[in-house]
């Protein structure tokens, strides 16, 4: 059978050089460092001269809603896209100048399913692998560790177009991993999958960054993913980084608590008074819908409902919040990351 090269895959990558063994975050030295990296189509920006490095080691989350530029940054520093401006390096690799090398460093796991659905798993390992330049023996225990990895050992023989979606997405990932790659890019590799699927997916994650140390850059708008996985997360929207630190570190910049508070009468002549409490960090209105972002929920709570109560004002609904990643880009852009 003739197979050609199927979209989205990029096969001039030869084999990498086994990785070390770094269990641990480390902090020496970036092995990803962009800097002013852009795209521009004409007079659209898709990227816009972004600034971030990551440390080896790390597992850092690239979060944000469908068109923010996330999958262009992607193809940016695995070198399926030139930039516009800018630079970057991988593992020491200049991305324009280096690209062979850089290639050498890296995995890639598309949004898009690129697989042959008429192979078995095994088969489509196999096949690629070959492309990555492996054969004999090290291929077959590169497939062997992979197949191990997703935990689709025992349905590697059946075709792919007969697996459920979930499945199909961790066959995906088992490609970007064959050739053992130190920094691993995974271009929201959940989309679409069951719960079941899913779990197993986050587990392959922290196995190859917790025993193997790759270091691996994912990219999601679930916000609850990047905030169960990631060191580190960067917030982008409209192809900028807006924000950039650890999970909870993002969260504690919009306080310990939010007070939803759903009004019979326009909100705003509320907006004053209840920013003016000491455990109030903020209010947002729009309408007849009050968001209060506070110090301390619980004690600021009574004296927002006092004020409430002395404008003759009536709350139909009230709810206290926890803060997560979704309230923090909320609060940074004021739309959902799904939008």
């Amino acid at each position: 059978m003739t197979l050609s090269k199927p979209k989205h895959v990029s096969v001039e990558a030869p084999v990498a050089p086994a990785p070390p063994n770094r269990s641990a975050l480390t902090d020496e030295r970036p092995i990803v460092m962009v800097r002013d990296l852009a795209k521009h189509y004409g007079p659209f920006q898709a990227v816009g001269g972004v600034t971030f490095d990551i440390r080896e080691g790390e597992i850092f989350g690239l979060l944000g809603p469908n068109g923010a530029g996330k999958t262009t940054l992607i193809s940016m520093l695995a070198t399926l896209l030139a930039p516009t401006t800018g630079s970057a390096s991988i593992n020491g690799f200049d991305l324009m100048r280096d690209a062979k090398r850089v290639k050498e460093c890296i995995g890639l796991v598309p949004q898009e399913i690129a697989l042959y659905l008429q192979l078995s798993a095994r088969d489509n390992l196999h096949f690629f692998g070959r492309m990555y330049g492996l054969t004999g023996e090290l291929l077959r225990k590169r497939i062997s560790e992979a197949l191990d990895i997703i935990a689709l050992g025992p349905w590697a023989n059946i075709p792919i177009g007969g697996y459920s979606g979930g499945m199909t997405r961790r066959a995906n990932l088992a490609i970007g991993l064959l050739h053992k790659p130190r920094v691993l890019f995974l271009d929201e590799p959940t989309v679409g999958v069951d719960p079941q699927s899913r779990n197993h997916i986050f587990e392959s994650i922290r196995k190859l960054n917790r025993e193997d140390g790759v270091t691996i850059l994912y990219t999601t708008h679930y916000m609850e993913e990047a905030q169960s996985l990631c060191d580190r997360v960067a917030i982008m929207d409209y192809g900028r980084l807006i924000a950039l630190d650890t999970p909870r570190d993002l969260i504690n910049r919009i306080g310990t608590g939010i007070i939803d508070l759903s009004l019979e009468q326009d909100s705003a002549p509320l907006t004053d008074s209840l920013s003016s409490l000491p455990a109030v960090e903020r209010v947002e209105a729009n309408e007849e819908t009050l968001r209060v972002y506070t110090k301390d929920a619980q004690q600021a709570l009574l004296p927002i409902l006092e004020i409430v109560n002395s404008l003759g004002m009536h709350a139909s609904h009230l709810e206290i919040l926890e803060p997560n990643l979704e309230s923090v880009f909320l609060s940074l852009t004021g739309r959902s990351l799904r939008d």
